[in-house]
């Protein structure tokens, strides 16, 4: 029904930037809530930063001052800008997205990326 495509992954150095994209395509009428959360190996999924309709970004409190979450509800699209990453920032990274389905019954699901891994090295 609705497909997340994320992009953008790879290996950094400490202190270096990535940008990750993802695009929501499929049947959507209304997308509620676009953001970011990652999984490190033994971790559970942690929320990364969330950018909902109508309000301003979320951000947690390890990643704030670092990373910039927008989104494009025109493309229905969300970025993430990390800059100074650190090695603690290494994890698959999810995009998610809180979906109103354009099947008429305007009921809402959540929908998740496939991942990318993200690794910084020391």
């Amino acid at each position: 029904q609705v497909q997340l495509v994320e992009s953008g992954g790879g290996l950094v150095q400490a202190g270096g930037s990535l940008r990750l994209s993802c695009a929501a395509s499929g049947s959507i009428f209304s997308i509620n809530n676009m953001g970011w959360y990652r999984q490190a190996p033994g971790n559970q999924r942690e929320l990364v930063a969330t950018f909902p309709s109508g309000g301003g970004p979320n951000y947690a409190d390890s990643v704030k001052g670092r990373f910039t979450i927008s989104r494009d509800n025109s493309k229905n699209t969300v970025t993430l800008q990390m800059n100074s990453l650190k090695p603690e920032d290494t994890a698959v990274y999810y995009c998610n997205a809180i979906v109103v389905l354009g099947d008429g019954y305007r009921a809402s699901f959540s929908f998740w990326g496939q991942g990318t891994q993200v690794t910084v090295s020391s």
